[in-house]
């Protein structure tokens, strides 16, 4: 295959995905580019654990930290500036001494919710056989 040839193939990918059955089939280039986006945002695992956790209503910023294990405060406040503009969470401050900011879901977000909580339960519901490919994968049993 030509130098040539090989350009064109790549370039024309998504022409030749949109080709094939599946749900790329759908979708023009601008919607592909848009879903990858948003799956890029709420498929990162700051911001499922931050939606899960938001689910029961407003979080203050110090309590949403701490219920998230391995956290750290950059990717707490990174996360949360995302999923705001985003318009799936929103940030409310208090004129209060000290100050107090609570964190809580938006009706966009809410909306979302189930999504993310049957990603999560399908985790905990096959973490040990996902953890017995892994480990038969690493020992080099990739049959």
């Amino acid at each position: 295959m030509s130098a040539g040839d090989l350009r064109r193939r790549r370039t024309n990918v998504r022409a030749n995905v949109r080709a094939a059955p599946g749900p790329c089939a759908h979708w023009n280039d601008e919607d592909a580019d848009f879903i990858r986006e948003v799956l890029d945002l709420v498929g990162d695992k700051w911001s499922v654990l931050i939606i899960g956790t938001l689910a029961d209503g407003p979080v203050r910023y110090s309590d949403l930290g701490g219920a998230i294990p391995g956290i750290s405060q950059r990717m707490l406040t990174l996360t949360l500036k995302h999923l705001q503009r985003t318009g799936l969470v929103t940030r409310t401050s208090y004129p209060e001494v000290p100050p107090r900011v609570e964190y809580a879901l938006t009706e966009l977000g809410r909306s979302l919710l189930s999504t993310v909580l049957a990603l999560a339960a399908w985790s905990a519901d096959h973490h040990a056989e996902i953890r017995r490919h892994q480990m038969t994968y690493d020992n080099g049993n990739t049959d």
